[in-house]
């Protein structure tokens, strides 16, 4: 428990800075809509670019560990979508939902951890597990939610400004131009990827610090969803996602012991920033999703050590 106490540390510290920075003052009732915007629109594009630009096609390539991973967070995502349309949610709010319970912090957490745990050998298919996670799962969110959101009454119209509104988001766009990168082979200009590093590394540190800002700020109110709900998503995160990842990738798939270690070692991670930057982005229920990322990271010190102690 130790060793993930260490990793999760800065976790908790950068978003007590935002609370505290909110509480005092520091920064004013504003900031955590403008800090999530500086996320959203610059730090997680340039960071979603230079994931993909930068991967490598042969290491990215796994097939087994991507089925297995895919299966566990999309199956996750969209049960959870369903779930929540079922109890009468709004398709938008069912999207962000759906991140909650299947969208792993790979990012902050899995990279550590991982090489904590399994070593460096397990690098490579963590940076695939962020791919699917950052960039697919999250762009299929993103559009759901920009067809929720539009109101004509007409099929084509609703469909044509989701197109102009998914041309328009940087989140999709930037994955899609850093693919291209991929698979064209066209060397990253040096300053550009330098550039694309230091304005990317803001993300997640920028992200954290609005979600203390915000609980700072709305902290007292109540979700609307309600805390059987927060407990449900919590509890997709953490036990459902790595048990369906597991049934896939040993007893379906028969993984190699590392991959499918690794794959349900990253299944398990609690719930990232993602979910709540959209949440606060879209103004759709961002304390409920707030508070998933928060709890979901405190209880990932008992359920990461207790995967860790059955499965060493």
């Amino acid at each position: 428990m130790l060793t993930n106490l260490m990793i999760v540390l800065p976790i908790f510290a950068l978003i007590l800075t935002g609370y505290i920075a909110r509480k005092t003052d520091t920064l004013g009732p504003n900031a955590t809509r403008e800090v999530n915007r500086l996320v959203v629109k610059l730090a997680l594009p340039a960071l979603l670019f230079d994931i993909m630009a930068n991967a490598d096609p042969a290491e990215v390539w796994q097939p087994g560990f991507i089925l297995a991973f895919s299966v566990g967070c999309g199956v996750i995502f969209a049960g959870t979508v369903w779930l929540r349309l079922r109890h009468g949610s709004h398709l938008a709010d069912a999207a962000i939902d759906g991140l909650n319970a299947g969208y792993a912090n790979t990012g902050f957490i899995g990279f550590p951890l991982v090489l904590a745990v399994v070593g460096p050998s397990g690098m490579a298919a963590t940076l695939v597990a962020s791919i699917i996670t950052v960039c697919i799962l999250f762009g299929i969110a993103i559009i759901i939610i920009e067809v929720a959101l539009q109101s004509e009454a007409s099929r084509g119209a609703i469909v044509g400004k989701t197109l102009i509104s998914v041309a328009k988001n940087p989140l999709l766009v930037a994955p899609v131009l850093g693919a291209f990168f991929l698979v064209s082979g066209i060397p990253m200009p040096g300053p550009l990827d330098e550039f694309l590093k230091l304005l990317g590394g803001a993300a997640t540190p920028c992200a954290l610090i609005a979600l203390g800002l915000f609980l700072a700020q709305n902290g007292a109110r109540k979700p609307r969803a309600g805390v059987k709900v927060q407990f449900l998503l919590i509890a997709l995160k953490l036990i459902g996602q790595p048990l369906l990842t597991w049934i896939v990738a040993v007893p379906l798939l028969g993984l190699p012991d590392e991959a499918a270690r690794t794959a349900v070692l990253i299944a398990a991670l609690p719930t990232g920033t993602g979910s709540f930057m959209l949440a606060e982005f879209y103004q759709r229920e961002a304390l409920l999703t707030g508070r998933v990322v928060l709890i979901s990271t405190i209880l990932s010190l008992v359920t990461l050590t207790a995967l860790l102690a059955v499965w060493p």
